[in-house]
């Protein structure tokens, strides 16, 4: 029984966008690992912006200069 948990920048993923993530990382696992999709839990976390970090600094602040 898989559990995947992807985690991205709460920055305007739409539906559609999170429904590919879910089917394909479910894929991928059952491609590479042979694992069942029928059993495999997904979900997806959004963290805003001001609460992820990268190299010393906030994401938003990065988006701010453009990195």
């Amino acid at each position: 029984m898989p559990y995947i948990n992807i985690k991205i920048t709460k920055e305007g993923v739409s539906k559609q966008q999170k429904q590919q993530l879910i089917a394909g990382a479910t894929q991928l696992l059952a491609d590479v690992l042979g694992k069942n999709p029928a059993t495999t839990f997904v979900t997806i976390e959004e963290v805003d912006t001001d609460n992820w970090g990268v190299a010393g600094e906030q994401v938003t602040e990065r988006r701010k200069k453009g990195l």
